[in-house]
């Protein structure tokens, strides 16, 4: 019987976690698929990129600096991609996300650094 009130219990707490999250699905496919955010003319764009930087890969200050800095080059690359999409297709062009993922790679036969990924997206006005 205990296990019987346990397993009851478990399938309780993992509907718990899992219909908030699918519940926001929910809602952003309506937003998307009502029309409710999208004009005409208008069109998601999705840029991402992948780089490495060598150096420490620790808890010094200088493996700090080192992931500070590889951040930093894809945010500024997010700052300035609206200014590209203008000059080739936009007329008008708004940020809506910017994610950026860091990974320590070390190892004998591979260089200790970071591999760095980052995406950003952004909804624009066709010209």
């Amino acid at each position: 019987m205990k296990f019987r009130s346990r397993f009851v219990l478990a399938g309780v707490g993992l509907l718990v976690v899992i219909a908030p999250a699918k519940a926001q699905s929910q809602r952003v496919i309506a937003e998307q698929g009502g029309g409710g955010l999208r004009q005409e003319g208008s069109v998601r764009v999705q840029t991402s990129i992948n780089f490495f930087v060598a150096g420490p890969t620790g808890d010094s200050e200088e493996a700090q600096k080192l992931r500070d800095r590889a951040r930093r080059t894809v945010y500024e690359m997010a700052a300035r991609e609206c200014d590209l999409l203008r000059e080739v297709l936009a007329r008008d062009c708004r940020m809506e996300s910017v994610n950026t993922n860091i990974n320590r790679q070390f190892g004998p036969q591979q260089a200790e650094g970071f591999n760095i990924s980052g995406s950003m997206g952004f909804q624009i006005t066709l010209k």
